[in-house]
């Protein structure tokens, strides 16, 4: 049995890396896709092209202006004059927000009433919107805070600065709320989903469409070992293109593993091996390389979209939550963020694990039924 499951191992890897462009698609592409899209999957929002509408032009107006300046977030490139100038701007998109300071912002600050800012944003992008509107409240937040106590002091003495609630504020494992630790590890899911069931997907139909697969059916080897001899070869690549993406991670993007890399790999592993369960069935049941392939990626999308990579599943309809627990995925997104942000072991994804485990041996299991030693 083991002389078989050998001599199907190497032959396996010989077809899989005979063509240089399989070399460049299973090694090659992770990585340069990890690379381009953790730079451009960002919810951090910075440079905001920013108007200013001055219509108090006073002292406390322009300290609020330069707060806006000099916080990282807003890039003033235009002050601006009227109403029709505003919307002029935000129509044409050269601006993304507008700040309009009434006439009276420093008379009522120095009168000690409530004064009122006007924060316009282009809410075509929802989601860039509610970042600046958050930016927003910080910035003003630290400008009464800070600036204003002091003025307000040097005109009125210790006796006008009232007695405040301080809120302190603070994010577990992500303290600074950067998107590069959540969406880094995620692409690393995703990756490793798309080489394990699309190369792996087509390894049955390609001896079909080559005549190569009824040399194997007339040997001695049984299912069970043509399946191990399948599985094997696209699981080992699938731990060096891992491998090659936690290192980019940890080189560009100062991506850590808190949690136990042994523990890691050894899910990553079961993780794959469901993947290439989904394959293996998608390459018995298909004729052509084209079903196969059209096949993968029409599991692809459900598949992401369902793993909570993009979009929490607790929002998603209660039917679509119970559908997503079919999704090796989802349970691999929980495994990465705990494992690489968290730090936390086994007992605290237990839940995950055993889903993962379960999943995988099903599909596996599966695929080892589905394929048979005939022809149709």
């Amino acid at each position: 049995m083991l002389n078989r499951i050998k001599r199907m191992l190497i032959k396996e890897f010989l077809q899989m890396f005979r063509d240089t462009r399989m070399r460049i698609v299973i090694f090659g592409m992770p990585v340069i896709q990890l690379v381009v899209l953790s730079f451009a999957l960002t919810l951090d929002v910075s440079n905001i092209s920013t108007a200013v509408y001055d219509q108090d032009n006073s002292m406390s107006s322009r300290e609020l202006a330069a707060e806006f300046s000099s916080s990282g977030y807003f890039e003033i490139t235009d002050y601006i004059s009227s109403d029709a100038h505003m919307a002029e701007k935000l129509d044409t998109g050269s601006v993304r927000v507008v700040i309009r300071i009434p006439p009276d912002f420093e008379q009522k600050l120095l009168s000690r009433s409530t004064a009122s800012l006007q924060v316009i944003a282009d809410g075509t992008d929802s989601n860039t919107a509610s970042i600046v509107f958050s930016y927003v409240s910080q910035i003003i937040s630290r400008y009464s805070g800070e600036k204003l106590r002091e003025r307000m002091v040097s005109l009125f003495g210790p006796q006008a600065v009232p007695v405040e609630i301080v809120i302190e504020q603070r994010a577990w494992y992500n303290e600074n709320l950067e998107s590069r630790y959540y969406y880094v590890p995620g692409l690393i899911g995703v990756m490793l989903l798309l080489v394990s069931i699309v190369v792996a997907s087509i390894a049955i139909v390609r001896e079909k469409e080559m005549g190569t697969i009824e040399q194997v059916m007339v040997t001695p080897i049984r299912k069970i070992e043509f399946v191990l001899g399948k599985t094997v070869p696209y699981l080992s690549t699938g731990d060096i293109v891992m491998t090659c993406m936690f290192i980019i991670a940890l080189i560009i993007f100062g991506i850590h593993i808190k949690g136990s890399v042994l523990l890691l790999y050894l899910l990553s592993g079961v993780y794959l091996a469901g993947n290439l369960g989904i394959a293996l069935l998608i390459s018995v049941s298909a004729h052509t390389q084209q079903q196969a392939l059209l096949t993968a990626f029409f599991i692809l999308m459900p598949a992401v979209l369902l793993s909570g990579f993009i979009f929490p599943i607790h929002n998603m309809p209660v039917a679509v939550q119970y559908a997503s627990y079919l999704n090796p995925m989802r349970w691999y997104m929980d495994i990465l963020r705990g494992i690489i942000m968290k730090g936390v072991g086994a007992h605290a994804l237990m839940k995950a694990i055993l889903w993962q485990a379960l999943l995988a041996v099903s599909f596996l299991i599966i695929a080892t039924y589905r394929f048979r030693k005939t022809l149709d």
